[in-house]
């Protein structure tokens, strides 16, 4: 006759940073509501109090977070500094880029968050580490001229066209059915339909 087997015994102090509880076994998920009512159980504050628990709290937003710069290059010709940007977020999945720019205007002494610019973030295994490229801007003028247009909608410049990929695709074979000095006029022909209509 077979015997039920009991569930292993888990206790909050196993709990991972990211919520997962590991006995050995198969890990199991536990949820914040879970690890409040045991931090309240432990303390004192819940219906079941037990003296010998312990807990540890994982604070998520508030961990410090390092930013450090490196290959720092004054670029005079698209007026703008471009580095290399380190985090350091122990405990923390990774950083809001909103947050990174708040950090990183104060550090440069940037009077305009919209002239920084933040891409290419990748984590580093094991977590804790990412890396990415910023960009600060002189002015708002090259930044429009010289951002890609996807950045531009990204930090919230520019608005988003939304058109229709059979538009796009429509309008690509018509132009590819016209050649020679028959393009020029064709595109002077569009140009000034969009214009009046």
């Amino acid at each position: 006759m077979d015997r039920p087997i009991a569930p292993p015994v888990l206790s909050f102090s196993d709990a991972l940073p990211d919520g997962v509880v590991s006995r050995g076994g198969p890990s199991i998920r536990v949820t914040e509501s879970a690890i409040k009512t045991a931090v309240d159980e432990c303390t004192g504050r819940g219906p079941n109090t037990s003296a010998n628990c312990s807990v540890h709290e994982y604070e998520n937003m508030s961990t410090p977070v390092t930013v450090r710069t490196r290959k720092f290059i004054r670029n005079a010709l698209l007026s703008r500094k471009q580095f290399i940007v380190d985090i350091i977020h122990p405990g923390r999945a990774n950083v809001p880029k909103s947050e990174l720019t708040e950090m990183i205007a104060k550090s440069h002494k940037v009077s305009d968050n919209q002239l920084i610019s933040l891409f290419g973030f990748r984590s580093k295994f094991g977590g804790g580490k990412s890396t990415g490229f910023a960009l600060i801007y002189d002015n708002l003028e090259a930044m429009k001229k010289i951002e890609p247009k996807h950045r531009l909608i990204r930090n919230g410049i520019q608005e988003k066209k939304e058109t229709s990929r059979k538009q796009i695709k429509e309008s690509k074979n018509r132009k590819k059915k016209i050649r020679g000095t028959g393009r020029r006029i064709a595109a002077h022909k569009a140009k000034k339909a969009a214009r009046e209509g």
